[in-house]
């Protein structure tokens, strides 16, 4: 995985992408490029090793209605905050999603239900690829980070592990990183957020005493099957990820050469 050199107790899988190793040999650049979940939960004490990292861009991957609802961002400095929201609230599965995190009424829900919460997660993860609001807004913060004065970016959206997963596996792959380096940074949010992950599972059943736990667990996790899904919905709409980039996202060579050129050593 990438750095650890740091670490923020409120934003307990958070890291820099610095390290990571490219199929030539190179390296992600330390303090450029950092991941996290939404930072309305950071300590006092987590504020000053923000303020070190010293990010020059925040970007927001939440829905303005997530915003709503959360602890506003604590921020150091005055750094560029950019609203990207990848959301869809008329899309079944979000919905679904977010009627189980919040402990409402699940009988709407009886077919997606069936398939249960790994197939709800994979279908997201395949709309990362080919929804709208999702093709905007990671391309647009890919091209944020091809752009010098945006660095070092931060990364967010609510638990920082969907969205801000696949946004980091798409600067990850412009960037060369070898896929294995990419698989493991992508998985080590498991072994990083292990014990905050039973806090919301027993809160999530304590609001919702009927919810089965081997139906919410799913959620709170990355599994490899859920990048699978997204990597063959590349595929799929696509047939290769620098094809992707190019028309999917809008990310053109010069934006891959600035991304090099600005995030590698």
């Amino acid at each position: 995985m990438a750095g650890r050199e740091w670490e923020l107790v409120g934003a307990p899988n958070a890291r820099d992408l610095g390290g990571l190793p490219t199929t030539d040999g190179r390296r992600v650049r330390a303090g450029r490029l950092i991941r996290t979940p939404a930072l309305g939960r950071l300590t006092d004490e987590d504020l000053p090793v923000l303020g070190k990292l010293g990010p020059a861009c925040v970007v927001d991957l939440r829905d303005v209605h997530e915003q709503a609802v959360a602890p506003p961002d604590r921020l150091v400095g005055e750094p560029r905050t950019v609203h990207l929201p990848v959301y869809d609230a008329a899309h079944p599965v979000f919905t679904y999603v977010s009627a189980v995190l919040q402990g409402h009424d699940l009988d709407a829900y009886a077919a997606l239900a069936r398939e249960g919460m790994p197939g709800a997660m994979t279908a997201i993860y395949r709309w990362f690829v080919t929804g709208e609001s999702a093709r905007a807004g990671f391309g647009a913060a890919v091209r944020l980070a091809a752009d010098g004065p945006n660095l070092p970016l931060l990364f967010h959206c609510s638990a920082g592990k969907d969205r801000t997963g696949w946004l980091s596996v798409v600067l990850l792959t412009a960037l060369g990183v070898q896929e294995e380096a990419i698989r493991a940074d992508y998985l080590v949010h498991n072994e990083l957020t292990e014990s905050l992950r039973e806090v919301l599972l027993s809160a999530m059943i304590q609001r919702r005493p009927d919810l089965d736990p081997a139906v919410a667990r799913p959620l709170l996790e990355v599994r490899p099957e859920y990048l699978d899904a997204a990597y063959d919905e590349v595929r799929r709409a696509h047939g290769s990820f620098d094809a992707y980039l190019r028309d999917g996202l809008g990310v053109t060579d010069a934006h891959r050469e600035a991304l090099r050129e600005r995030l590698l050593e």
